[in-house]
């Protein structure tokens, strides 16, 4: 019996995990979307990447990363598929084992994510089936370029497997160009149907997913006035100048940085949020019990802790929300209690000071951003926002679950994997304008940037030039300290190149270190410097 050409080979393995894949996307419209198999595989991927590759990734991707991993993941996936389509065009058996293999591991990701039921497992198994199912068309069925197309076909895919090593015991020899022209035809045309009938059942998938979210329900909520408004936005806060950061970041905007491949979509009607652990009074809360109590809004700054010096993984936003501290009190915490562990909808967790939480900062259970309910993709429908904090420690989206425990007793997330256990906000400035290697034109120029110590306040900013003396700079206005703030500093330029940086420093009086470090464990340090080329 001869053998089919490596091209079709190749060829019939991608078409067989495509349509893995595309099948598996309408499924999982019946499961949820953290099921089908690429979601799933993607997401047990960043949980056990190495740091330093996550870390690789947000530096080079930034809020694109998840794209850029999912991608990625299809085209290692597509590769694989093509060598299974060569092992199955010798011994079919081998492509089969190989896609049951991709089957399993896509079960077991979908099973192993947080709230998983045995249904999870159905994109995964559906979509292995039809794969192989696929694979034995092409290689060995009716799709098989030197087949007769009135030859008998066998019974089953393990029919197909055991005659050919009836017919081709050596199974390795050189595969050999096979199949007449029409044959070819007939595989190119059932490639390309089944391909394109995958592709529209994966989009149909993704369509109808996305018709089962929650954009409708968010929609439908009306926010309460807050019992204690924001204060105004200072004259002059926002000097409004071409390519620096606005003072308030716009909601779209908004930097994302997450572990959830998809953006997870809770129903503010069924949302209940649970305070429980080491408390003497366990609350639970339904959305509309905590819409009904008094809302505070406040301008508070978040900050990622994987920001690099100089980097835009920052935002400031008009937050409305529910002390957090009044509901702590309420549940009054055992002693020991040091640790409040946020849990989102998808098992994501951050732990928290219990006393930064009830020390009279304006740490809250957000539930709107800028005047509008949360946008889905920044938590919606509830949030933690805590000034200070770095976002790992503090910022749990899609929140559904406070558990007071102690930090001796449990590590959230991130701290297993290197991150620390507290992460305060670390003083840091940068220079949004001119920027790097660009080509002021010489004479005035204005220096301009923003810069941030959350909670504590920023006192000074300075900037020199080519490591001449430290000149200050003139700040805006902000609402608060658990705001960035503007700087701007009047430059006269002389032509040639010229090197820029800038520091902080804050209401304690720590200055920001000249050092270099690296995000991890506990956030970056440095002064942001920028080269420009004054013409």
């Amino acid at each position: 019996m001869s053998t089919i050409s490596r091209r079709h080979a190749a060829v019939s393995g991608v078409v067989a995990a495509v349509v893995a894949l595309g099948v598996a996307e309408p499924v999982a419209v019946l499961t949820g979307p953290r099921s089908a198999p690429l979601i799933a595989v993607g997401g047990l991927v960043v949980d056990l990447v190495p740091e330093p590759l996550k870390q690789f990734a947000i530096d080079v991707f930034g809020t694109y990363d998840k794209i850029a991993l999912l991608v990625g993941t299809a085209l290692l996936l597509a590769g694989f598929a093509a060598l299974l389509g060569l092992a199955a065009a010798r011994r079919l058996v081998v492509g089969l084992v190989g896609i049951a293999a991709f089957a399993v591991l896509g079960v077991v990701a979908a099973l192993t994510r947080a709230g998983a039921d045995a249904f999870d497992a159905l994109p995964a198994l559906v979509g292995g089936a039809l794969g192989g199912l696929t694979l034995w068309a092409f290689v060995a069925g009716p799709l098989r370029p030197d087949r007769d197309p009135a030859a008998t076909l066998p019974q089953s895919p393990v029919a197909a497997a055991l005659a050919r090593e009836e017919d081709d015991p050596g199974g390795w020899e050189p595969l050999e160009r096979g199949g007449d022209l029409d044959s070819r035809r007939r595989f190119l045309r059932g490639a390309g149907l089944l391909t394109g009938a995958a592709a529209v059942a994966g989009l149909g998938g993704h369509w109808l997913a996305g018709r089962r979210g929650v954009s409708a329900a968010r929609q439908a909520v009306t926010l309460p006035a807050p019992a204690a408004p924001a204060p105004p936005v200072p004259a002059g806060a926002d000097l409004s100048l071409p390519r620096l950061a606005p003072y308030v970041t716009p909601n779209r905007e908004f930097y994302r940085i997450d572990t959830a491949l998809v953006v997870p979509q809770v129903d503010p009607v069924t949302w209940k949020l649970r305070i429980h652990g080491r408390v003497r009074n366990p609350i639970e809360l339904s959305f509309d019990d905590l819409l009904a109590r008094p809302m505070v809004e406040r301008y508070v700054t978040l900050a990622c802790v994987s920001n690099e010096v100089g980097g835009d993984l920052i935002g400031n936003a008009r937050w409305l929300g529910v002390p957090l501290k009044e509901l702590l009190d309420e549940a009054d915490p055992e002693e020991g209690a040091d640790q409040v562990v946020g849990r989102a909808v998808d098992g994501w967790t951050c732990g928290t000071p219990t006393s930064v939480l009830r020390d009279g900062r304006d740490a809250l259970l957000a539930v709107g951003m800028n005047g509008e309910p949360l946008p889905i993709e920044h938590g919606f429908p509830v949030r933690m926002v805590v000034p200070g904090l770095y976002g790992y420690v503090s910022a749990c989206k899609w929140l559904t679950e406070l558990e007071l425990t102690s930090f001796a007793d449990f590590d959230a997330y991130w701290v297993p994997r290197g991150w620390s256990a507290q992460g305060p906000v670390k003083t840091q400035s940068r220079i949004d304008t001119p920027r790097a290697r660009s080509r002021p034109a010489a004479g005035p120029v204005t220096v301009a940037g923003v810069a941030w110590a959350q909670h504590r306040g920023v006192r000074r900013v300075e900037v020199r030039v080519d490591d001449g003396p430290w000149r200050e700079a003139t700040l805006a206005p902000a609402v608060s300290s658990d705001t960035w703030l503007q700087w701007s500093w009047r430059w006269d330029a002389t032509p040639g190149e010229h090197r820029l940086q800038v520091r902080a420093t804050d209401a304690a009086g720590e200055t920001q270190p000249e050092q270099r470090s690296p995000v991890a464990p506990d956030g970056a340090t440095g002064w942001h410097t920028v080269t420009v080329t004054v013409g």
